[in-house]
């Protein structure tokens, strides 16, 4: 099975809406965030220098999102992050917001590395490639979900 990358998440007052729970735009916000710890923890690459110097972006290109409880104020909620499939140029991700065993949120991305420079999709530059492989989804992973 390929690595994933997980990181707790305190839930705060200024996650939530007047209900009292996460206000759903604010799982973006959590969902980016992971990303970038992803990048700087688990690939370390880091991100910040890769934006501003390397002028690579990584913009969302595709999300799906699927709400399946609330989480409240107070609560701590385990953000997981899977590598779905990595292309030339892509990166599809998965990430499942989890807390007490219950699925909160689920979020499928499609990544595209991009030149912030030029405004167009580049290939994935070699050393962030390389760092990707240990995230790589398996063959044997992806015949067991074909099935």
């Amino acid at each position: 099975m390929n690595a994933c990358f997980e990181r707790p998440v305190r839930i705060r007052f200024s996650h939530c809406d007047p209900a009292g729970i996460v206000f759903f735009p604010q799982y973006l916000v959590m969902t980016n965030a992971l990303v970038e710890d992803w990048f700087n923890e688990g690939l370390h690459v880091d991100y910040a220098q890769m934006i501003g110097q390397r002028r690579v972006g990584l913009p969302i290109v595709k999300l799906d999102c699927e709400f399946s409880r609330p989480s409240q104020m107070g609560e701590t909620i385990t953000l997981t992050l899977n590598v779905a499939a990595i292309g030339r140029r892509s990166i599809s991700i998965e990430i499942v917001g989890h807390c007490n065993g219950e699925t909160r949120f689920r979020a499928k991305q499609v990544l595209v590395t991009t030149s912030l420079d030029r405004n167009v999709s580049i290939d994935i530059p070699p050393d962030i490639a390389s760092a990707l492989a240990a995230f790589a989804p398996q063959p044997d992973s992806i015949e067991a979900h074909r099935s």
